[in-house]
């Protein structure tokens, strides 16, 4: 459950008195002052502990969230085993990705692997944004085009036949994360056992 007990005139003062989630659109668009005021008024900072679920299937989806600070990754079960479908770090905006902006259930967990400060961004707030602001689309379309990259990089890495070679592309595409996020976690990513990843590591 998250709860928000920050006035509109506190909840920013640590952020140089705006929402972090400005400057992140304005790199794809500029905005216009009741886009700003919007932002400012209707998402919220908010933190957790490492290893602490943003959401979990127990949870209505009802945010989006910017990374701050820290690492995140989103996992599903398959039985006992999780499988790590994706992990992120600061400046990207991460949520249940099975049923995005649709308010719902979802089998999907968001789970800190480091102290992460992140803005929620309500879908409600997306929903107006895009519904009456053109710069809104233009923002949302060309983050998705972001976004749709890094998936269909996500989905190549799956996809070579090489454990080997997983791991070498996973350390050409995302080199920053290597040393931030347990192995455990990287061999799930990579679908290798972690075992093998400790071998192959070894080796190269």
């Amino acid at each position: 459950m998250i709860a928000v007990n920050l006035s509109d005139e506190d909840r920013w003062k640590k952020y140089n008195n705006f929402s972090p989630l400005i400057s992140i659109f304005k790199k794809f668009h500029p905005l216009n002052d009741e886009i700003e005021r919007r932002i400012n008024q209707h998402t919220f900072p908010i933190s957790y502990k490492k290893n602490k679920y943003l959401v979990s299937p127990v949870d209505r989806n009802k945010y989006l969230f910017l990374i701050v600070k820290g690492v995140v990754r989103g996992f599903i079960k398959d039985g006992e085993s999780e499988i790590t479908t994706w992990i992120a770090k600061e400046n990207e905006v991460v949520g249940t990705i099975r049923n995005l902006w649709v308010e719902g259930d979802s089998e999907e967990y968001l789970q800190a692997l480091e102290d992460v400060d992140l803005i929620a961004i309500p879908h409600v707030l997306s929903e107006y944004l895009y519904e009456n602001f053109a710069e809104a689309n233009i923002v949302g379309r060309k983050m998705m085009e972001t976004y749709y990259r890094s998936a269909e990089e996500r989905a190549y890495l799956c996809r070579i036949s090489s454990a080997e070679k997983r791991y070498k592309r996973f350390l050409v595409s995302f080199p920053d994360l290597i040393n931030r996020v347990s192995l455990k976690y990287i061999a799930s990513f990579l679908a290798i056992r972690l075992e093998t990843l400790s071998r192959i590591r070894a080796k190269i």
